[in-house]
C-alpha cells in the first residue's frame, strides 16, 4: 500500500489515504499505452463520409442511345461512374469499420499505468465528502479553485450524482465520469483528476481480474477384467 494526502472541499488537508500498489504504483510502458489509446480512439471514430455508387444514384432507367449506328461509344446507363452525375468508384463508405481489437487485460493495465503516472506527478487530488446539495456552477467553481484544479479537470464519481454533473457541465474543460467507466483515453484527455475516496474502492472492485474456478473431474470407476469374465460365465 502507498499513501496519499486527502483533502476536503475547501482544499484543506484531512489526513492520508492508503492506495493499492497494483493500481497506483505500476511500471509505465509507453508502447502499451499508445496501443490502447489508438485502439480506443479508432473505436470511437464514426465513418460519416459516404459516396453513392451507381446502384444508389437516381435515374438511368433507359439506355442513353442505341447500341450501334451513332458512331459514339456504347453506354447502358447514365448512372455509370464515367458519366457526370453518376456513381463514384472506390469512394468512402459509411459501412467502413475502424475498430481495432485489443485485450481487456491490456486496457486494464494501461488504465493503471495512467493512474500511476498522474499519482507520481501529483496530478490526482483525493477528496473527502465530495457532494453538492444544489446544482450550482458557482459552488463547483469555488471547489475547483480550492483544489487548484480549475483547468482541464476530470472528476471521477463513485456513483451517478446528478447535482455534480449539472454543476460542472457549464465549466469549460471540466467533465465528470463514473469510476466504473474510467479508461486510459479519458484519463489522459485531462490534466488533473479529482477522485473521492469512495471511488478508489469502486475501482478496486471493478478492475480486479476475475478468478476462474476450474471444477475437478471426478474419477470414473474402472471395471475389472475379473468381473467381466464372471458375467460371461
Amino acid at each position: 500500500m502507498i499513501k496519499a494526502e486527502k483533502y476536503n472541499t475547501k482544499g484543506e488537508k484531512k489526513g492520508e489515504l492508503n492506495l493499492p500498489k497494483s493500481i497506483f504504483d505500476v511500471k509505465i510502458n509507453s508502447d502499451l499505452i499508445y496501443q490502447v489509446l489508438r485502439s480506443q480512439s479508432l473505436s470511437r471514430r464514426q465513418s460519416t463520409a459516404h459516396s453513392k455508387d451507381r446502384s444508389e444514384k437516381r435515374g438511368g432507367g433507359r439506355k442513353p442511345w442505341r447500341q450501334k449506328g451513332t458512331g459514339r461509344a456504347r453506354h447502358g446507363s447514365r448512372r455509370s461512374p464515367i458519366w457526370k452525375g453518376g456513381g463514384v468508384t472506390f469512394g468512402p463508405r459509411k459501412e467502413r469499420n475502424f475498430k481495432k481489437k485489443i485485450n481487456k487485460k491490456a486496457k486494464r493495465l494501461a488504465t493503471f499505468m495512467v493512474l500511476s503516472g498522474k499519482k507520481k506527478e501529483n496530478l490526482i487530488f483525493f477528496v473527502e465528502g465530495l457532494d453538492i446539495k444544489e446544482p450550482k456552477t458557482k459552488e463547483m467553481r469555488e471547489f475547483l479553485k480550492n483544489t487548484f484544479c480549475d483547468k482541464s479537470t476530470l472528476i471521477v464519481l463513485p456513483e451517478m450524482n446528478k447535482n455534480l454533473i449539472l454543476a460542472t457541465r457549464n465549466i469549460e474543460k471540466v467533465d465528470t465520469i463514473q469510476a466504473k467507466d474510467i479508461n486510459a483515453l479519458d484519463l489522459l484527455s485531462y490534466k488533473y483528476l479529482i477522485m473521492p475516496e469512495e471511488a478508489v474502492d469502486i475501482i478496486k472492485e471493478n478492475f480486479k481480474p476475475k478468478e476462474v474456478q476450474i471444477e475437478e473431474e471426478k474419477p470414473t470407476k474402472k471395471t475389472s477384467t475379473k468381473s467381466v469374465k464372471k458375467d460371461k460365465e
